[in-house]
């Protein structure tokens, strides 16, 4: 059974990375309308007649998710019966449920309703959530046989603090990222870093769509320093843990191209093949980031002195 969970949980997790990349694509082609406001049936038919790009953009993502979706039901039962007696198994069973109905109910409103900007902006992050969730199940279905072994790993109260903070820090920069498509304002400046790198400081002649983009460009700026800095911490801490230091390193190296291919989406004047990429790399950079957090939690009663930088506990000397 833990070998067909394993096949489950990896499928799993790439049509999850199918339906962010296809929600992405919807979102930055402008094809939310695709089938009209008909959900979810598209243009109220079950078979289309009248075919267009964006219907067939919308439809895809929608078949996609739906396939997707039975898929994390069964892995999430599966998981539930099987696994159960592992500390998080249920939770995050739950939670790769609930998230994916979750997104997939905001979309269905988005199309029948409409929402604002700042409504929409949430769909993302929410789908981030979904994601990660999924991702953790599969590594925590791989750990069963030590395909993980993180048993002696110990993360620090205070490091474990900075990263639920940087976790949900990451949260709030996804939706301001989110919020600059929704929003319109992905090429309202025309510089980089700045929006003009000719008068950089020129506050107050931005519109709201300028605020906008510099906003995120500004939180993104602090989440690539922060990351930097703890990964410097990692290194100084944990150099000789595996996990985190090759962890940690993978996520700075993620956060840097998530650097790059936002100042490429300007460039390029909003190439769609970087665009996608951008949302994929900040999705594994949070996927990454909630595989700390789990470790971290792990480690919530385990407060004690370290005695070498190997991110192993040691007893307290009386």
């Amino acid at each position: 059974m833990i070998r067909r969970l394993k096949r489950l949980s990896t499928i799993a997790v790439i049509g999850m990375i199918f339906i962010l990349l296809g929600g992405a694509l919807v979102t930055k082609t402008d094809s939310g309308a695709g089938c009209g406001k008909s959900w979810p049936l598209c243009n109220g038919e079950f078979m289309p007649t009248n075919i267009t790009p964006e219907l067939i953009i919308e439809l895809s993502h929608r078949l996609v998710s739906s396939i997707i979706g039975i898929v994390v039901l069964a892995l999430s039962i599966l998981a539930w019966r099987h696994i159960g007696h592992i500390r998080e198994a249920k939770f995050l069973s739950f939670l790769s449920l609930f998230f994916l109905i979750l997104q997939g109910l905001i979309g269905a409103a988005a199309v029948m309703w409409g929402q604002s900007d700042f409504i929409l902006a949430l769909h993302f992050g929410i789908s981030l959530i979904s994601f990660a969730s999924v991702f953790l199940l599969m590594l925590l279905i791989f750990e069963i046989d030590k395909k993980f072994d993180t048993s002696s790993l110990y993360i620090q109260k205070k490091h474990r603090v900075e990263i639920y903070a940087l976790t949900l820090y990451t949260l709030a920069v996804v939706y301001t990222g989110a919020l600059v498509r929704h929003a319109n304002a992905n090429l309202v400046c025309a510089d980089w870093p700045f929006c003009s790198n000719d008068a950089p400081f020129n506050l107050l002649s931005y519109n709201l769509g300028q605020w906008i983009q510099m906003g995120h460009r500004f939180a993104a700026g602090i989440l690539f320093i922060w990351t930097l800095i703890f990964f410097v911490k990692v290194v100084k801490h944990y150099r000789h843990n595996p996990v985190m230091l090759w962890g940690w390193g993978i996520a700075f190296g993620l956060i840097v191209l998530q650097v790059f291919f936002g100042a490429m989406i300007i460039f390029t004047m909003l190439n769609l093949g970087i665009a996608l990429m951008h949302a994929l790399v900040i999705s594994c950079y949070f996927a990454l980031l909630s595989y700390f957090v789990m470790l971290s939690t792990r480690h919530a009663a385990m407060d004690q002195p370290m005695s070498n930088d190997q991110g192993q506990p040691q007893n307290k000397v009386e």
